[in-house]
Order: structure tokens, then C-alpha cells, then sequence
């Protein structure tokens, strides 16, 4: 990028990891959107504190972040909506293909917090390493640390596997980082 290029250029990039993490966040597809859209407003309306030759992505997703945690707080005061909840029962995602069981990982996903989905997502299937997870958590790396072995314990246990077990939805990329299966051990 030339030094005269403007950075909302960039954020196009960004625009399906920031989904996917929305979307691991809120487990609602419209919600995610709405919240990806507040994050690229918030992004355009504050892009003068961006700093040219940063990291783009991980600035995103510190707002994405930041922001879902406003609207939960703030969301603890008001009354569920029942037919919201009703219809996200009624969407199902096709299954990618016989040999994976995804079902059953996005099962036991869905049950962990939104803090444990949250680093799991940022330090695996995202590819932040735990100093940039750290910093757009505003917490410090031995509690992201902590927080992805809880996190990818809990989840083991969820989903039945023993210790050592490594077998899981055929070697799909994305679930084996989350589970720190990738070849490399999760430090």
C-alpha cells in the first residue's frame, strides 16, 4: 500500500472474516450482519485513527468486538424477543458433505460462552497469534492462553474425544486450528 492509498480501501478485504467472527459471536445470521455493518460504519467514521501500516484486520475485528460487547451490555436490561428466538430454530445449515460431522462440532460450538467461541475463533481459525488476540481482547496472553485450553478442552469434552484423538471432520483446516490440531501444538 503507497503511502498516499487511502486505508478504506482496504476494508473490503476484510469483510468475510469479519462476518464469520460476527457470526460466531451472535450464532444469528441477521445479527451478524447488522453487526458487521455497525463495525464498517464505525471503521469509516473513524478511520483518522487508524494507523497506516498497521494490522487493517486485526483493527476490525478489535471494533466488531468492542461493539458486541457494548450491545450485550446493553442488551441485559431488555426483554428477549420470543419470536426472534423461535425463528433461529427454524434455520438449518446444509451439511457440507457425508464425511465431516459438522453438525456435531457446530453443536458443541454453539454450547461454548461467547468468550470461549471468541478466542477459539481469533488465536485458530482466524490465525491471530495470542499477542493480537490479547490486544483486541484487552486482555493479557496468558489469559488468552488459558482462556483457548479451556476452551478447546471444554469443546473436546463436548464432542467425546479422547486424549490424543486427532480425527476430527476429516482434518477440515479451520476446526482443527480452533482445536490446535494443526500440526503445530497451541502453546
Amino acid at each position: 500500500m503507497s503511502d498516499h492509498a487511502d486505508p478504506r480501501d482496504e476494508i473490503q478485504e476484510h469483510l468475510k472474516p469479519l462476518r464469520a467472527f460476527a457470526l460466531s459471536l451472535t450464532r444469528n445470521s441477521a445479527n451478524a450482519d447488522d453487526l458487521v455493518q455497525d463495525t464498517i460504519v464505525k471503521a469509516w467514521t473513524k478511520i483518522n485513527t487508524f494507523q497506516p501500516g498497521s494490522n487493517m484486520r486485526a483493527w476490525l475485528f478489535t471494533i466488531l468486538r468492542n461493539t458486541f460487547y457494548s450491545d450485550r451490555r446493553k442488551r441485559k436490561r431488555e426483554v428477549p424477543d420470543p419470536d426472534g428466538a423461535y425463528s433461529e430454530t427454524l434455520f438449518e445449515k446444509p451439511s457440507h458433505d457425508g464425511r465431516l460431522a459438522m453438525s456435531d462440532f457446530k453443536r458443541a460450538f454453539d454450547q461454548l460462552s461467547a468468550e470461549h467461541r471468541e478466542v477459539l475463533i481469533l488465536v485458530g481459525a482466524s490465525g491471530f497469534g495470542y499477542d493480537e488476540a490479547a490486544d483486541m481482547m484487552g486482555v493479557k496472553v496468558g489469559t488468552v492462553k488459558s482462556r483457548a485450553s479451556r476452551a478447546r478442552a471444554r469443546l473436546a469434552e463436548l464432542l467425546h474425544l479422547e486424549d490424543g484423538e486427532d480425527v476430527l471432520l476429516g482434518g477440515d483446516a479451520a476446526t482443527m486450528s480452533i482445536m490446535g490440531k494443526s500440526g503445530v501444538q497451541a502453546a
